[in-house]
C-alpha cells in the first residue's frame, strides 16, 4: 500500500506536469501492484484520473491556462464517446481490454516522442470559437472519448495535439484545457462502467488523494520546467510497461479472443 501511494503521487505529478499520462500509470498500478481485476481497475482509473485532472485543471485555471469554450466543446463530445466505451466494455474479456490498453500505451509513447522532437504550431492562435472546425473537433472528441471510456487511457496525449492543431491553442493553454477534457471524459466513462462493475471506493480514495497531492507539485513545476526531456523519458517507460502488460497476458489472449468472437456470433444471431 505504501508503494501504491508513492506510485500514485507519480500519477498526479505526470498529469499536472504534462497534461496527461496519469491513466497510463494508474491501471498497471492497480492491476499488478494491488491485484485489482482489470475491469474494476479501469473503472477505478477513470475515477482517480477524473478527480485528479479536475484538481490539476483548477491550478492551471488560476493562471489563466484553460480555454473553457474549446474544452467544453471537445469534452462534451468526448463524454458521449466515453460513456458508450465504458458501457460497451462489458462485452469484451479482460485480457483483450488489457491488450488494447497496451496498444494505447504504444500510441501514447509515440505521441510523446514525436512531440518531444517537434513542437507543432497552432493553426489558429488564441481562443477563437469561430475559428474552430467544429466537425473535426466533435469527431475527434467522440473517438478519443470512446477509447478512454473503453480502456481507461488514451486521453491527454491524444487531446493535447488535437487542441493545439484543431482548437488553435498555444501549448500552455492546450495542457490546461486537456485536463478539463480528461475530467469530463473520465466522469462519463466511469458512469458507463458502473453499469457492470463495482468499485472499491476506499482504495480509490487512497489512490486519488495521493494523485491529487502529486498534481499540485506537477502543476507548479509545469510553469518552471520544459517538459520535453521529461516527456521523452516517460515515453520509453510507457513502452516498457506496455511490453510487460502484453507479456503478462500472453497465455490468455487466444482463449479470450475465441470467447469474444463466440459471444459476438451469438449476439449477431439473436439480433437477426
Amino acid at each position: 500500500m505504501i508503494l501504491a501511494i508513492l506510485l500514485s503521487l507519480l500519477i498526479g505529478l505526470t498529469l499536472g506536469l504534462l497534461g496527461g499520462g496519469g491513466s497510463i500509470l494508474t491501471v498497471p498500478i492497480l492491476v499488478y501492484a494491488l491485484d485489482v481485476p482489470a475491469k474494476e481497475a479501469i473503472a477505478t482509473s477513470l475515477l482517480v484520473v477524473g478527480v485528479t485532472s479536475a484538481v490539476a485543471m483548477i491550478q492551471h485555471a488560476r493562471r489563466g491556462s484553460v480555454s473553457w469554450r474549446v474544452g467544453f466543446i471537445f469534452g462534451g463530445a468526448g463524454m458521449v464517446g466515453a460513456f458508450l466505451g465504458g458501457w460497451a466494455a462489458r462485452f469484451i474479456p479482460s485480457p483483450l481490454l488489457l491488450a488494447a490498453f497496451a496498444l494505447i500505451m504504444f500510441a501514447t509513447a509515440w505521441a510523446m516522442l514525436r512531440n518531444g522532437q517537434k513542437v507543432e504550431k497552432p493553426r489558429n492562435p488564441g481562443d477563437c470559437l469561430d475559428c474552430i472546425p467544429l466537425g473535426e473537433v466533435i469527431v475527434h472528441g467522440l473517438v478519443v472519448g470512446a477509447v478512454t471510456g473503453l480502456v481507461g487511457a488514451g486521453g491527454g496525449f491524444l487531446v493535447v495535439p488535437a487542441l493545439t492543431l484543431l482548437g488553435g491553442l498555444p501549448m500552455h493553454l492546450a495542457i490546461g484545457t486537456s485536463l478539463l477534457v480528461i475530467a469530463l471524459k473520465s466522469a462519463a466513462g466511469f458512469v458507463g462502467y458502473l453499469s457492470h462493475v463495482s468499485v472499491d471506493y476506499t482504495l480509490a480514495g487512497v489512490v486519488t488523494g495521493s494523485a491529487v497531492a502529486g498534481s499540485f507539485l506537477g502543476s507548479w513545476l509545469a510553469h518552471r520546467l520544459h517538459p520535453r526531456h521529461l516527456r521523452k523519458g516517460f515515453a520509453w517507460f510507457v513502452i516498457a510497461m506496455a511490453f510487460y502488460i502484453l507479456f503478462r497476458q500472453r497465455d490468455d489472449m487466444v482463449p479470450a479472443m475465441m470467447d469474444f468472437l463466440s459471444h459476438m456470433k451469438d449476439l449477431i444471431s439473436s439480433l437477426t
